[in-house]
Order: structure tokens, then C-alpha cells, then sequence
């Protein structure tokens, strides 16, 4: 199991993408509509998660870790969070942006590499 684990983390890590930012964006209909930016991407110490101007009040940003464990939340987001990752190991995160009624809105993931 340890290796079938290591071999996927592996594989991951490979192909996520190593640009500084990312910008994910949720569909509606004929239009894209960019919700939220992070940098940097990999990330040793913080990340930073920047929403739009005007964005919907009461999201919620969860962080897992690669096993399912959740690593972070927090409510009641400001256009800009910055999250310590002093307690995340190395490896491959994937957090969810949630509206109030718990739909995942937007999801991603991103790499910590200390």
C-alpha cells in the first residue's frame, strides 16, 4: 500500500503544474467567471487565496490533504487569505470552495514542497 502511494504521489507531483499562479474559474453558462487566484504554486511557507472583487459572502475554503484529511477551514472569507502551511508536509493538497449551502463551488489542487 506505502508503495502504491508513493508511486501515485509521484505521478502527481509530475504533472501538476508548476506555474507560479493558477486561476481556476467556474462556468456559467456562456461566460467564464474567475473566482479564485493562489500563488505561489508550489508553496513552501504560505499560500495566499485571492477572490474577485465583489465575490459571494459566506464560502467556505477547505484544504485536504492527498489522503482525505482535512487540513484547514475557514469562514467567512476576505478577498484575500493567506494560509500558514507550517503544519502541512510535503506533498499534493486539494481545497474546496464551498457556497453556504455546502456545494463545491470550485475545487483545485496545489503542491507544498519544503
Amino acid at each position: 500500500m506505502n508503495k502504491f502511494l508513493l508511486i501515485l504521489s509521484f505521478i502527481l507531483l509530475t504533472t501538476l503544474p508548476s506555474q507560479a499562479q493558477q486561476v481556476r474559474s467556474l462556468s456559467e453558462g456562456n461566460g467564464q467567471v474567475t473566482i479564485v487566484r493562489f500563488f505561489p504554486n508550489p508553496a513552501t511557507t504560505v499560500i495566499n487565496f485571492e477572490f474577485q472583487k465583489g465575490f459571494e459572502k459566506g464560502y467556505v475554503l477547505q484544504i485536504y490533504n492527498f489522503l482525505g484529511r482535512k487540513m484547514y477551514e475557514q469562514n467567512n472569507l476576505n478577498e484575500r487569505t493567506l494560509v500558514n502551511l507550517s503544519d502541512f508536509t510535503r506533498g499534493v493538497y486539494v481545497y474546496q470552495l464551498r457556497d453556504k449551502t455546502g456545494r463545491i463551488v470550485e475545487s483545485g489542487k496545489f503542491q507544498v514542497s519544503k
